[in-house]
């Protein structure tokens, strides 16, 4: 159905590398969905995964080929196993040439998180996806070393990422790499709750995504750190994590202890293949 799979080992992308996928279904949470990007002509959230669709159509079209066929079933607040469980058999069945995989991160955010059996459960699925014929594309998690609490899932976080890298190794699978980004590392790229990007973060990742899948970026700069800029005073930044704590994390965590999740009742916002021009989507 699809090329083989390129190696995840790291390479000099080529611009001149064809555009070999007619369709692609993104899975996953609340960072495929795009969550805090800016809205799509229909109203939804954009994210990464839809912008990185539209780069890869428009380098379809251009080489005179059809423009690429694209679905996104991501749904906010989902855990890895109903990632797997609801979303990639519908996935599967739309027969993609390349399916983008992220889950796992609201799992990890939970104390009590088994980052082997994750893992375990995540190679399960991409065998599943590879035996299709189609290529993966995984994601390492984000670095989160400068955050005040998330900070403290780095750990499973390193580990887990292991895991992404060796089931990609062994599996023919594409990695986008999240950890590595410098960019990432700057607040500028992260929404006010300090846990989904902006949408400059999301188009930097869909360049990421790019690289991942062993072609050249749009952007040369993609990952270029931005300009420093002055800390703020220690008042300022007293008050800014309170209305954080109060405005973001006491809500989530009220959630959880309800058994509630921002995506309860949420259905995916494309679930077909369709062309991407179809919806007047630009570039980021």
């Amino acid at each position: 159905m699809s090329t083989p799979a390129q190696s995840t080992s790291p390479a000099t992308p080529t611009a001149v590398a064809p555009v070999p996928w007619r369709s692609y279904v993104a899975i996953g949470d609340s960072f495929t969905e795009g969550l805090w990007d800016q809205p799509a002509p229909d109203g939804e959230c954009r994210g990464w995964a839809d912008v990185l669709a539209l780069h890869l159509s428009t380098r379809r079209t251009a080489a005179g080929d059809d423009p690429l066929v694209y679905a996104n079933l991501a749904i906010r607040g989902r855990l890895l196993r109903p990632i797997l469980a609801e979303q990639l058999p519908e996935a599967l069945a739309m027969q993609p040439d390349l399916v983008s995989l992220v889950g796992g991160g609201n799992d990890i955010l939970r104390p009590q998180a088994d980052v082997d059996a994750l893992a375990r459960s995540l190679e399960d699925a991409v065998v599943r996806i590879r035996a299709t014929g189609a290529d993966v594309l995984l994601s390492t998690g984000v670095d989160a070393a400068d955050s005040p609490i998330v900070r403290r899932t780095r750990g499973r976080v390193g580990i887990y990422n292991t895991h992404v890298w060796s089931i990609a190794r062994r599996h023919g699978g594409h990695v986008l790499d999240l950890w590595g980004m410098r960019s990432l590392k700057d607040w500028r790229m992260w929404a006010p709750d300090r846990i989904h990007l902006t949408s400059d973060g999301h188009a930097r990742v869909a360049q990421a995504a790019l690289v991942g899948l062993g072609l050249a970026p749009d952007d040369a700069a993609w990952d270029d750190p931005l300009a420093p800029l002055p800390s703020p005073p220690r008042l300022q930044k007293a008050r800014e994590d309170a209305q954080w704590l109060r405005e973001h994390v006491y809500p989530w965590a009220t959630r959880r202890l309800r058994g509630r999740s921002s995506g309860d009742a949420r259905a995916a916002k494309r679930p077909h293949l369709e062309p991407v021009e179809q919806r007047g989507e630009q570039a980021g």
